[in-house]
């Protein structure tokens, strides 16, 4: 491995840190793996793995660092503990470039590489959204958010399809640098004629969807929403101190949405951090908004429910439907938990505190199902949980007619990360054709079109309040992907088991 394949590691893993939000250079990513190629595809196959994995801790340390912030800032764990578990993180995630490092070039000179690495690459995002409990968090396909019109073929394929592109186009310029650096290959026209042929297939779907559904939507149901953006520090979220000025902001906010005929207001994950259940003070006045105002409202809290025999309690991040007439209506409990986040995996045996502060570990909710306002239904994702493609189309599939998403971003602080999970709240509607509401403590909070576009948008880090007309898609109205979900990444999953244990196989005979 020399200093020069480092080097080129390095420079690509660095390029698409600037693909991804805030940065949103959306055109790196389809020439920014192309330096990590050139390291590689001389090289043998342990030191492939080596300058994959470089190239990993390169991109992950510039797209994940916020994570020593959350801890540090908020979870009171100290600075070099922090840096720890980020390196821990981005060790493990760095795996993944690096066995797609290993493997990627085994299949030169093969003409079918244009499709097969591509296949390789996808394989290994959609393990990474289960593996351990799952972390698709900057996900290739992500970093052409801003870019709408490659975008819509995730109502197909998810947002892998966008990766399996991006991925395409850099094994092809590779090659065609390489033809004209050295000439040893052949001239890769037909490689050529096939990638452009597949971009403009892709972006003639694009076009052509992105006024199909601008139609079809014009024909669904009108809905007003609105969504209360606190703004609250998360140093003093969970002091009983600052509970009561709490939920006076988030009063005053819903109140300047009087007489708006409004039908929806959105208040953010644990927006009332306490029992909203069964608080006898606080509790009423945030039934006391929806009734005054004659609006349904939703809110997320920390609730509790008792075990069978009453002798245990479990803990829950949830949101409750809080209707017009100031009563409990509805309550989903976050299925998919954070890691040391919410609650800590195998707390026997390790020495960690989860970072979530007030109460005991969370327990995980057993139900995705819609909640209801008499005839219109409505998914909701909490925080984490928007990055999982496979529970929004549940809510979908569920009969939900448009989705929320609510989240506490103050864990972030002021770093890239509120924008990047702002971004893969993005995908969920188009993968979906839905309107999507995003309601956030500090914010980015968005009301997103089913074609990805933000209609509405705050500020990050400020008080306010927005309101949006949003349409309620019709129950019958499904796409691809929604009836049926990853099968475009479960079938790059298989080839690439087909080709690499034949090619193994071969080799071995």
């Amino acid at each position: 491995m020399t200093k020069k394949s480092i080097t080129l590691a390095i420079v690509s893993g660095f390029a698409l840190v600037f693909a991804f939000p805030p940065f949103d250079i959306w055109l790196i990513a389809w020439f920014g793996i192309v330096p990590l190629f050139f390291a590689i595809h001389d090289k043998k196959p342990f030191e492939r793995f080596l300058i994959g994995f470089i190239c990993g801790i390169v991109f992950f340390l510039g797209t994940v660092y916020w994570v020593v912030n959350s801890m540090t800032n908020y979870g009171g764990v100290p600075v070099w503990a922090s840096v720890l578990v980020l390196l821990l993180l981005v060790i493990v995630l760095s795996l993944y470039p690096a066995v797609f490092g290993y493997l990627a070039f085994s299949l030169q000179p093969s003409a079918f590489s244009l499709l097969l690495v591509p296949c390789l690459w996808v394989s290994l995002e959609y393990i990474r959204t289960f593996l351990f409990t799952g972390f698709p968090w900057v996900l290739l396909g992500y970093s052409q958010t801003t870019f709408l019109p490659i975008m819509q073929i995730a109502d197909i394929t998810g947002v892998y399809g966008v990766s399996f592109l991006v991925v395409m186009v850099n094994v092809f310029l590779f090659k065609i640098i390489r033809y004209f650096s050295d000439g040893k290959d052949s001239p890769p026209i037909k490689e050529g004629i096939l990638v452009f042929s597949i971009l403009i297939l892709a972006l003639g779907y694009g076009y052509f969807r992105i006024g199909q559904i601008d139609k079809v939507t014009k024909n669904w149901k009108q809905f007003k929403v609105g969504i209360a953006q606190g703004n609250i520090d998360q140093a003093h979220k969970w002091d009983p101190a600052y509970q009561e000025e709490t939920i006076s902001i988030y009063k005053n906010l819903s109140m300047d949405m009087a007489n708006k005929n409004i039908d929806l207001i959105v208040w953010p994950e644990t927006a009332t951090p306490f029992w909203l259940q069964s608080d006898e003070k606080l509790g009423p006045i945030v039934f006391d908004v929806a009734k005054t105002l004659s609006v349904n409202l939703i809110t997320g809290s920390p609730s509790y429910r008792y075990s069978l025999d009453g002798l245990t309690t479990n803990y829950f991040n949830s949101v409750f439907l809080i209707s017009k007439k100031g009563e409990i209506s509805g309550r989903y409990d976050k299925v998919h938990l954070v890691p040391f986040g919410e609650y800590v995996p195998l707390k026997r045996f390790l020495p960690f505190e989860k970072l979530v502060a007030g109460i005991g570990d969370f327990s995980a909710g057993k139900d995705v199902e819609p909640l209801s306002l008499n005839s219109d239904t409505f998914g909701v994702l909490i925080c984490f949980e928007i990055i999982f493609p496979h529970l929004a189309r549940k809510f979908l599939n569920q009969g939900a007619d448009f989705l929320i998403t609510v989240t506490n971003d103050a864990w972030f602080g002021k770093s890239s990360a509120p924008y990047q999970h702002l971004s893969q709240s993005l995908v969920r509607s188009i993968e979906n054709r839905v309107f999507l509401v995003r309601a956030a403590n500090t914010g980015i909070s968005a009301v997103i079109d089913p074609v990805g576009r933000i209609t509405k948008k705050s500020g990050i880090f400020t008080r306010e309040s927005l309101i949006d007309t949003i349409s309620l898609k019709e129950k019958s109205f499904k796409t691809f992907y929604t009836r049926y979900g990853d099968v475009f990444a479960i079938g790059c999953v298989v080839v690439s088991i087909i080709v690499f244990t034949r090619k193994r196989i071969i080799k071995g005979s």
